[in-house]
């Protein structure tokens, strides 16, 4: 499927558990917008083709607004339960993040 083939209200949610293994400090854009990026550290046991699991992965997480203010509050460690999309790094990069659009501390 080429790029202009897809739609744009295709389905883009994740949703993970985990806990804050690296806090950047809060910082702002240049419109003064607050950002927080921190990493997820996610491990857990799932079912594939009827047999167990183990995964384990980190991801990275970006936070802005009030959200980065709230979620710069929590501090490493914190076990979090993340909802947002997923979105390259940067324009044509082939690693991708998490942006956070709802955090619960848990």
């Amino acid at each position: 499927m080429q790029q202009s083939e897809v739609s744009r209200t295709e389905v883009n949610q994740f949703i993970v558990q985990g806990l804050i293994s690296e806090l950047s400090p809060l910082r702002y854009t240049p419109a003064g917008v607050p950002v927080l990026e921190f990493l997820l550290l996610h491990e857990s046991e799932v079912t594939e083709a009827s047999q167990p699991r183990r995964i384990s992965f980190s991801i990275g997480v970006v936070a802005m607004g009030d959200l980065a203010q709230m979620a710069g509050t929590m501090g490493l460690g914190c076990k979090v339960r993340l909802q947002g999309f997923l979105a390259p790094v940067r324009k044509d990069s082939q690693k991708y993040r998490l942006h956070a659009q709802h955090i619960q501390q848990i």
